[in-house]
């Protein structure tokens, strides 16, 4: 390859043109780096240039966007410091009330072309710190979802099949992930391609969820296996025998 192919390969990865790469690379350069309140009010004016936001996106200082025109905010959706959105070619939209945490990543950088790809999040998430997501085969996520820290959503998977050639010479599945609304994702869960996590499940830390789970699911384990049905009154007992708390943020939301 050449390097006036590399750096075409270059471009079409940071970007949908070469004058929209000028355009961000320009406004991000100005404000991407300005901390505190004042940072974030100059960055909610001069982003909605360059993404798709439903009022002044809440974005916070050393913020990564690449392809931010396929990115879609709803109101009040906030990204914290560190955050990677990687949105080329099929886009990322989030839904209002949704918080991406520090470090977390969402990629879809879609290189082969899969008409499938994006990642789509519903209303009034939370991803915890690092929290990494992978969308090459489309990532679908309900409202209300949580997740823990550090957990990985990946819609995609290699292909290995062949010992005589090297791995990343033989393509990759992606059949996508569908994660239903009101799911808890505790900390350092994966979720590998394929799988759709039913309304309301749990899934404990450390789990790797390689099959679907049914609606209200508690999942532990390695492979993660349902281990009670939150609809039964045994399996939630104990999870409210203490004392319940409500942060401030959830009372002005609720109110």
């Amino acid at each position: 390859m050449g390097m006036l192919q590399e750096l075409n390969y270059y471009l079409k990865s940071q970007s949908n043109s070469i004058p929209r790469y000028v355009v961000e690379q320009l406004v991000m350069g100005l404000v991407s780096g300005i901390p505190s309140l004042v940072g974030v009010g100059l960055r909610g004016i001069a982003y909605k240039a360059i993404l798709k936001s439903d009022g002044l996106p809440l974005i916070e200082h050393h913020v990564r966007l690449l392809s931010p025109s396929n990115i879609t905010l709803g109101k009040n959706v906030y990204l914290d410091s560190n955050v990677y959105l990687n949105a080329l070619p099929g886009g990322i939209t989030i839904g209002a009330g949704t918080n991406l945490m520090h470090g977390t990543v969402f990629h879809v950088f879609n290189y082969r072309g899969l008409p499938q790809a994006g990642i789509w999040v519903g209303k009034n998430c939370f991803f915890g710190e690092y929290t990494c997501i992978r969308g090459q085969g489309g990532v679908h996520i309900g409202d209300g979802v949580y997740t823990g820290t550090q957990v990985q959503i990946a819609a995609v998977n290699h292909v290995y099949t062949d010992p005589d050639k090297y791995i990343k010479d033989q393509g990759i599945t992606a059949e996508g992930i569908t994660i239903e609304d009101d799911v808890w994702l505790a900390s350092n869960v994966v979720v590998v391609d394929g799988v759709t996590i039913g309304k309301g499940s749990v899934v404990g830390a450390g789990a790797v969820v390689n099959k679907s789970l049914p609606p209200y699911s508690v999942a532990v384990g390695v492979p993660a296996k349902v281990v009670k049905d939150r609809r039964e009154a045994s399996a939630v007992r104990k999870a409210v025998e203490g004392q319940v708390h409500f942060g401030a943020l959830e009372q002005m939301r609720q109110g």
